[in-house]
């Protein structure tokens, strides 16, 4: 088991690594939409929110030397199902086919407040 830890993506906010690489798996934690360079929430809504999480994954992807075409399962966390179609459209600029599998699910609350929070599993 391999901890990965990227400085170009969010502390850790508590008792958890960035992500795990084991037996050829990346597993990465959620990513929330905080701009690694101020320690803050990028400003806009839900499109900048998911542009700058799935940024946040991509670089804590890339300390395991994959990207986004290596990712199969995603999980998506929206504060309100609302915002379904607007963080649909930005992750379609992320992802191409074929698009890995993915869950979205609304929430009562993600961490600090955000409107989204992303997490994968890709495979080396």
């Amino acid at each position: 088991m391999k901890v990965l830890h990227s400085d170009n993506a969010p502390k850790a906010l508590g008792p958890y690594s960035q992500a795990i690489e084991v037996n050829g798996f990346v597993f990465t934690s959620g990513q929330i939409p905080i701009d690694p360079a101020t320690d803050n929430f990028v400003e806009g809504g839900i499109k900048e929110q998911t542009r700058q999480s799935l940024a946040n994954v991509q670089n804590v992807l890339k300390e395991a030397g994959i990207d986004l075409s290596h990712v199969v399962k995603t999980t998506v966390f929206l504060s309100d199902m609302g915002n379904f179609a607007e963080m649909n459209e930005v992750y379609a600029e992320f992802f191409v086919q074929p698009f890995p599998a993915r869950s979205a699910v609304a929430i009562k609350t993600l961490p600090k407040g955000a409107l989204v929070e992303v997490e994968c599993v890709a495979v080396k």
